[in-house]
């Protein structure tokens, strides 16, 4: 697998044009907002920019899972500053100031996902409900919070609000989400309470087995880290050692499937738990991170696949095998922590080949970037490229997948400049 699992790069299209690109279509897919702010037109796109109003997620945007709007914006905001384009940079503020000034954040801590572009109703889920939202995917978006408050300057006020949000969503979700069977429930109500449905309805098979509650942990160990956390970190300890015990909990991160293997799943995992191995000072987490970054293996495509370019990707489950892109990117930026970690070169090549991989699939004249390579038409040829049978999706979510190998792809032009 080592040998195998490995991608050439392209002289002709290099890593650079591809953020590049993918930073250009998402820049497209935005629109001014009052008082000078930025918002997405649609959290769901075709390869023109135009939103698939027939798609859950196409008159949806905002911070929440696939909008992604603070997590968009943070990665607008590096690749401006790693670019010199110092009026990206501005137009990323605007969307961070559409987040922390739009009525997304409560003062409470607790964040509202998205916004209706249809009705302008804020709301609590993809399905355009408010009988539930997830706990785990608030908790990332405290996490970009920390993220982006660490890029900026101490002398921009949006810095300290950034880190004292985050801290508020985490003392929110450490007293009003209780653990189910030891770990955090996939769905809760608005209050807190475990919510044990799908989001289509019926009951939910992994609603205590998803990856997603790992955000919650990694949070608080984030916090920790910081000197921002105040509060006891004895129940975030215990739900990872209970993850442990389970050999690891790697259920569905994506709010939308139902498996109890994901790869983003086992790239999160070894996040956290690399992460709350520093913070809290045991080498038994640092250990299992490995373990839980192993689990990738089985998800790698050493081939192109049905004539489709699928080498050097990983596909998403099994219930579901298309090759999305944020996950692969996820899994790109873990790899690379883990070179960063251990200094083994294998890690490295994984994470720039999965990039390499990513970069093979813009399509037309835009910049656009497939939300995900569909090589066993899981989808239907409907949603192809070109109505191919087998081949990339002809739609994206513009600050998710269109841009989530950003951060990876900067580490990596950064270390080549390093090493030139």
């Amino acid at each position: 697998m080592a040998a195998d699992f490995h991608l050439p790069e392209n002289p002709d299209y290099t890593l650079r044009d591809s953020a590049r690109d993918s930073v250009r279509f998402a820049h497209r897919c935005l629109e001014p907002a009052d008082g000078g702010r930025w918002r997405a037109i649609s959290s769901f796109v075709d390869t023109e920019g135009r939103p698939q109003a027939w798609h859950d997620f196409g008159t949806l945007e905002g911070p929440g899972w696939a909008a992604n709007a603070l997590g968009g914006a943070h990665l607008l905001y590096i690749w401006g500053g790693y670019d010199h384009c110092h009026i990206l940079q501005q137009v990323a503020l605007g969307l961070l100031d559409h987040v922390l000034e739009d009525g997304y954040l409560q003062s409470d801590g607790f964040i509202w996902g998205y916004r209706d572009t249809a009705t302008r109703a804020r709301r609590l889920n993809f399905k355009h409900n408010d009988d539930w939202f997830c706990p785990g995917s608030m908790a990332r978006i405290a996490l970009q919070m920390l993220w982006f408050a660490d890029c900026l300057p101490v002398a921009d006020g949006r810095r300290q609000r950034l880190l004292e949000s985050a801290a508020a969503t985490a003392a929110w979700l450490d007293a009003n989400v209780a653990l189910v069977d030891g770990w955090y429930p996939r769905r809760c109500t608005p209050s807190g309470q475990p919510y044990p449905f799908a989001a289509e309805g019926g009951d939910d098979p992994i609603f205590t087995r998803s990856g997603d509650g790992l955000h919650i942990p990694w949070l608080i160990a984030e916090l920790t880290a910081r000197d921002l956390w105040t509060r006891d970190t004895a129940p975030a300890r215990s739900a990872l050692d209970q993850a442990m015990a389970r050999g690891g909990i790697y259920g569905s991160v994506n709010h939308d499937t139902y498996d109890l293997d994901e790869n983003v799943a086992h790239a999160i995992a070894f996040r956290t738990f690399r992460a709350a191995g520093a913070v809290f000072d045991t080498d038994r987490y640092r250990a299992f991170a490995y373990t839980a970054l192993e689990g990738l293996d089985r998800f790698k495509m050493c081939e192109d696949r049905n004539g489709v370019a699928t080498r050097g990707l990983l596909y998403m489950e099994d219930s579901w095998d298309t090759a999305y892109l944020w996950e692969n990117a996820e899994a790109a930026i873990a790899y690379l922590d883990a070179y960063d970690d251990s200094g083994e070169g294998q890690y490295l090549c994984w994470g720039v080949t999965i990039l390499r991989a990513i970069a093979r699939h813009h399509y037309g004249t835009l910049g656009f970037l497939t939300e995900g390579v569909d090589w066993n038409n899981h989808v239907g040829r409907e949603h192809h490229i070109d109505g191919s049978e087998f081949g990339a999706i002809r739609y994206t979510e513009p600050l998710l997948n269109n841009l989530h190998h950003i951060e990876p792809i900067i580490r990596c032009l950064v270390m080549r400049e390093i090493c030139d």
